[in-house]
């Protein structure tokens, strides 16, 4: 068993599905002793974001028709985040980011280190408002995790990351995804949205059941 994630550093729910996720892959490896490999695929909730970004309130305001239309979807997501041990501080979030230099240091790490960036620039972001659109910022992060920045730093001025991150931006348009998360296991099996961690482990054994193919 596979799964491939499409998702955003900068989606809340994302945040949300990743944990639900992670809860369910621990459950299954105790239960079924099967360790599934996850890889992690680009998206942009909005790609027409300049590098530097954009004032988080104000864009999320003009998005959602208004403060009074925006305050309680935040605290929706603060409230199922709290819900499954996840925290959200959108008092502390000033901009909405550009993440493709994010999503490309996902795409220069191994497989193995991936999901612990993904957790490590959200938690950066919509815990500490941190700005994960800078170089500098990401590299911090990155050194953080025990990562080498100053490699990744000249592979990213390389221009390194940009054609995978492409590829995955073309493969979620083809599979027809219009919104993350979005889960693929075994290339044909898809749970979208923040799917509780009951409904992943259904589907694992659902895949278990099955007759291996030829």
């Amino acid at each position: 068993m596979k799964i491939e994630v499409y998702s955003d550093m900068v989606c809340p729910w994302c945040r949300i599905g990743k944990k639900n996720m992670s809860d369910a892959l621990a459950q299954w490896e105790q239960q079924a002793g099967e360790t599934v490999p996850v890889s992690y695929r680009a998206y942009q909730l909005d790609p027409n974001l300049p590098p530097e970004g954009k004032p988080f309130r104000q864009n999320m305001e003009a998005k959602m028709g208004g403060a009074d239309r925006l305050q309680p979807m935040l605290q929706r997501v603060t409230d199922a985040g709290a819900e499954i041990g996840v925290t959200f501080r959108f008092d502390q979030v000033d901009s909405m980011p550009n993440t493709l230099l994010a999503h490309r240091i996902t795409k220069l790490l191994p497989a193995d280190r991936q999901g612990q960036w993904v957790d490590t620039a959200m938690a950066a972001y919509f815990e500490q408002g941190r700005n994960i659109a800078d170089m500098e910022m990401l590299l911090e992060l990155a050194a953080g995790m025990g990562l080498d920045a100053e490699d990744l730093r000249k592979r990213l001025e390389a221009g390194e990351g940009t054609s995978e991150v492409q590829q995955d931006f073309d493969s979620a348009k083809a599979i027809g995804i219009t919104g993350v998360p979005f889960f693929l296991i075994n290339d044909k099996y898809a749970l979208s949205g923040a799917s509780p961690a009951s409904q992943f482990l259904a589907a694992f054994r659902k895949i278990a059941q099955e007759p291996p193919q030829a």
